[in-house]
């Protein structure tokens, strides 16, 4: 039986030298790769109480959507700015090279309820801590962080320190 880690493509100097990506779709592409990963995933957090899960566009919805239906749980959307119809609350966040925001419904999360955040990866944690930001700012509690991967070498770990993350699989370098 293959590895978790076994259906990840690894693409050397891509998209720049030196880094070494690490490629979710070759996970998708494949049907066991995908009830692996989901199965995995939500594994790692069946001792969680959680009301809600929440998945950061695109890949946060391919395993977060799964995750909350086979635990009959409401899926909640965080997208990029102007995607979302109705009223929102946002958040701005750094990125290597300037700033991004994301955006989440303002009736989507209830006061007290315990969110569970789904999304592919954590690298610098950036979008991961603005998650989190924007779900409290709506009075929501974070239980957990689930992904796929996580590049420890990126220390995204550290900007979400306090809050439980879990991850699939886990790469020492960038």
């Amino acid at each position: 039986m293959k590895r978790l880690e076994d259906y990840v493509r690894t693409i050397p100097n891509f998209p720049e030298e030196g880094i070494m990506f690490r490629d979710v779709t070759s996970v998708l592409q494949d049907a066991d790769g995908l009830q692996l990963a989901v199965d995995t995933m939500q594994d790692m957090v069946k001792d969680l109480e959680y009301d809600v899960v929440v998945g950061a566009e695109s890949r946060g919805f391919i395993f977060g959507t799964p995750i909350a239906y086979n635990n009959h749980k409401p899926f909640v959307l965080i997208r990029k700015k102007g995607k979302l119809p109705c009223e929102t609350v946002e958040r701005e966040y750094d990125l290597e090279y300037g700033t991004a925001t994301i955006e989440m419904h303002k009736d989507s999360i209830k006061p007290g309820q315990k969110v569970l955040v789904v999304d592919d990866l954590i690298a610098t944690g950036g979008t991961t801590e603005a998650m989190i930001k924007l779900i409290e700012s709506l009075g929501g509690e974070v239980v957990g962080v689930v992904v796929l991967m996580e590049l420890a070498g990126l220390k995204g770990r550290e900007k979400i320190n306090g809050y439980r993350l879990d991850a699939a699989i886990v790469y020492e370098g960038k």
